[in-house]
């Protein structure tokens, strides 16, 4: 028997007899954005799910036809124009990172086709991340005119090594998941019909071991991204500076009216 919780538009969670409960992103079929609401939601679900009775493993995975392409348009847009949502992005932002760090539970994501801005951050910040073959793993904030900031600066160096994290990062490359396994930016990458049934055996694997060694152990590794919080908090600040700029502007809309952007022109 599962139980199902609404944590946001387009995004449920399932929790089954085996400890693992499921975060959905939707809609089935599309691809799956995060409005305002979606994204303060990520930023609290974590410590939600922690503390609902009998759950010992989280396993974020889509329905749609990706993984997650980040923010809604229409919270970006926003972002440009008002410095109240910035900081409130910001703060969301933080919240999610530290959430997904601090949670005890396991967290392993299934990264199917796109996972874009937010939706990079929570497939790259599980503890488990396992990409279909196909998937597309892509930050491109240097794209649209802003630094690349939430997850990439802390966490990429760690998973890929500097010298590839800056590559991906500066070129706003898309990475499929053979090539994420292959340079350790994903766990495990296996091929797109195995994908769900693949994370779920994962996840019902952690859920059956100790909960104290595993949150011990994922405590004591996560001090790793806790000696380099200072570089997160620095590039996160960054980023939402760049979005009052002239550049994330003009970044924004040539990717509306798909044509080169034309940067650093007064």
């Amino acid at each position: 028997m599962k139980r199902s919780l609404e944590i946001a538009t387009n995004m449920q969670v399932e929790i089954g007899d085996d400890g693992v409960a499921e975060l959905i992103f939707g809609p089935e079929g599309g691809m799956p954005m995060t409005d305002a609401l979606g994204h303060a939601a990520l930023g609290t679900v974590w410590r939600q799910l922690e503390s609902e009775p009998g759950v010992r493993c989280i396993l974020v995975r889509s329905v749609g036809k990706g993984f997650c392409a980040g923010g809604a348009p229409e919270l970006v847009q926003d972002m440009l124009s008002s410095e109240s949502t910035r900081l409130r992005v910001m703060r969301e932002g933080r919240a999610i990172v530290q959430g997904m760090m601090d949670c005890d539970l396991p967290i392993v994501s299934a990264i199917n086709g796109a996972a874009v801005g937010a939706g990079a951050a929570v497939a790259l910040l599980a503890d488990v991340s396992i990409a279909g073959h196909r998937a597309k793993i892509i930050d491109g904030h240097t794209k649209i005119g802003v630094a690349a900031g939430d997850h990439a600066a802390l966490i990429w160096p760690l998973l890929c090594g500097m010298a590839r994290a800056k590559y991906h990062l500066l070129m706003c490359s898309t990475i499929d998941g053979i090539e994420a396994e292959r340079i350790g930016l994903v766990s495990l990458a296996v091929p797109d019909d195995q994908l769900l049934s693949k994370a779920r055996d994962i996840a019902r694997t952690l859920a059956a071991g100790s909960p104290t060694a595993l949150a011990f152990t994922k405590r004591s590794l996560n001090h790793w991204l806790r000696a380099a919080w200072p570089a997160f908090e620095h590039s996160l600040a960054l980023e939402m500076l760049g979005f009052a700029s002239a550049d994330a502007r003009e970044g924004l809309a040539a990717m509306t009216e798909k044509r080169p952007a034309q940067f650093g022109v007064a």
